[in-house]
């Protein structure tokens, strides 16, 4: 139990460590909360440069410098940026393509403008999606730089930093660019007090002077424009920033790792007290993931499952709340460590993938506009997801314990079968109203129920699967380790209407959720587990014999 307090104590250290580090604030960090309209909505400054920076360089830090500071650098002292490699290019045949070398990753902007074969490149890209044909990984690649280099251009010239409503033009911002000469003047003071930051020390408090010129800066508009909050929610702004400085969904996967290698612990030591801790991680790192979901749905005002990131988020939640409820009932701990395992393993892609799973909040498509069928709709739909999810994962421990002696863990394997086959249960009791709903909000957004489109049809595939799963189970056709095998395999239909549609087929009237990267991953993830059915049913049959 000591060893049990001290982890758990070592987590909770690390986890205040990260609030007390966002909490410790550099010299320029008034400039983080200035609100900015960018992407159909408004957002703190420092999600804007975040979100720049990652574009442009991969990353949300650069030579441990926030993102804020070196974003706005670009725009005060573009000189000092155009010979530094910024641009990321981790394409192998963009880079052919360019005639850079193999292990080339950054490219400054002089480099690219220098570069003869660039406007090929960029002629090629313009063909293409005149023509409106589906881009391969180079054509995404280059769009992806082409993107780079006029986020770029258009922010070293302050087109795109919009800082300032309109009051001319209801719902729009002015830019650096169309500022007035009055506002203009007075904004160069804020950029002025932010370049006398630049080079402090940690142990610099925070800049009043230029906390004190962003305040003096909108108080350009009227005064009932100047009212909290008659522009922008000033706690939004708050939240969202301290949000990403928190990183909830980090911290739920490690907590859900830690709570898996508690149950291990009590399966190799025998130990049962260590479920205890397993419970309390698991339950704290739900907590997060929950508490991550609602600021999502605070700042977007919507329930965030409108892309694939979002919609990952929300599957490994449903994920790891069915495992805790089945549980509770049965008291196995193999459901529970299934649950945690999707769980770490869903939001850690969704952590350090952010160019295949784009974690930016976005403002809802015009077919989507609909707060209410999104919610009944999408979170059912996808929820669904989460049941087949957890009995994907049972099946994989389940095939373990077969290889590893049927007959010792025969007890173990009844009950993740059992598990399982409740698991796909409550998933077919998702899906099927899902689908329904999702006919009657087509009905009224487009005026038919059913139009076979593709997201709709393989939603119905991965249906019409998992009932023709549990009839032959019913039926006697699929024993232990044939519902095991299936649950696998069938789990493929999800990944299907799920993923596949929205990125390897590309058509559709569901446009909204297009994307595009990681499919080598998912065909590498489905592969292996092809190859592990594969190995399992030959041992199987083997023994068997």
């Amino acid at each position: 139990m000591k060893l049990i307090l001290s982890y758990i104590l070592l987590f909770f250290l690390g986890l205040f460590s990260s609030v007390t580090e966002g909490a410790q604030k550099l010299a320029s960090e008034p400039i983080r909360y200035l609100p900015v309209l960018d992407g159909g909505r408004i957002k703190p400054y420092d999600t804007f440069a975040k979100e720049v920076l990652q574009l442009v360089y991969g990353k949300t830090t650069y030579e441990s410098k926030p993102a804020y500071e070196i974003v706005t650098t670009w725009w005060v002292q573009p000189d000092l940026w155009k010979d530094r490699p910024i641009f990321e290019i981790k394409h192998y045949a963009l880079k052919e393509a360019l005639g850079l070398a193999k292990e080339t990753k950054y490219v400054s902007l002089n480099e690219l403008f220098s570069n003869p074969k660039l406007p090929v490149v960029m002629d090629e890209i313009a063909s293409r999606r005149q023509k409106k044909e589906k881009l391969d990984p180079f054509g995404q690649a280059a769009q992806r730089l082409e993107n780079q280099i006029g986020t770029f251009r258009e922010l070293i010239s302050g087109r795109i930093i919009r800082v300032l409503p309109d009051l001319n033009n209801k719902g729009q911002w002015k830019s650096l660019a169309e500022l007035s000469p009055e506002e203009s003047t007075v904004f160069i003071e804020v950029t002025q007090a932010f370049v006398q930051t630049l080079g402090a020390d940690a142990n610099t408090p925070v800049s009043e002077e230029l906390k004190n010129k962003i305040e003096t800066f909108y108080k350009v508009l009227p005064e009932e424009a100047q009212a909290e909050n008659a522009y922008w929610d000033s706690n939004k702004i708050r939240t969202e920033v301290f949000y990403a400085d928190l990183h909830p969904f980090r911290w739920a996967w490690m907590s859900y790792l830690m709570a898996l290698v508690f149950i291990i612990l009590v399966w190799v030591w025998q130990k049962p007290g260590f479920i205890k801790g397993a419970w309390f991680l698991a339950v704290l790192g739900l907590a997060l993931h929950i508490y991550g979901f609602g600021v999502r749905t605070y700042l977007s005002g919507r329930a965030p499952v409108t892309n694939m990131y979002e919609s990952v988020v929300w599957v490994s939640l449903g994920t790891v709340l069915f495992s805790m409820i089945i549980e509770a009932i049965y008291r196995w701990r193999l459901v529970l460590a299934a649950g945690v395992s999707v769980g770490a393993l869903s939001l850690i892609l969704s952590d350090l993938a952010p160019a295949v799973l784009d974690p930016t909040i976005q403002p809802l498509e015009p077919v989507l506009r609909s707060n209410f069928w999104l919610t009944v709709h999408v979170l059912t739909i996808t929820i669904s997801y989460a049941a087949f999810f957890l009995a994907f994962a049972l099946g994989d421990i389940g095939l373990f314990f077969y290889l590893k002696n049927k007959t010792k863990y025969e007890n173990r394997i009844k009950a993740i079968v059992l598990g399982l086959y409740r698991s796909i249960q409550i998933g077919i009791g998702f899906l099927g109203p899902g689908i329904i709903l999702g006919g009657v909000w087509a009905d009224y957004s487009w005026g038919r129920f059913w139009g076979w489109d593709p997201k709709e049809t393989w939603a119905l595939i991965a249906l019409l699967g998992y009932l023709a799963l549990i009839h032959a189970r019913l039926a006697g056709w699929l024993k232990d380790f044939g519902l095991l095998v299936a649950a696998i395999l069938s789990f493929s239909l999800v990944i299907m209407a799920w993923y596949g549609v929205n990125y390897i087929l590309g058509a559709g009237l569901h446009t909204y959720g297009f994307g595009a990267g990681g499919v080598e991953y998912v065909a590498g993830f489905i592969g292996a587990h092809i190859l592990y059915v594969v190995f399992a049913s030959v041992n199987y049959i083997q023994n068997k014999g």
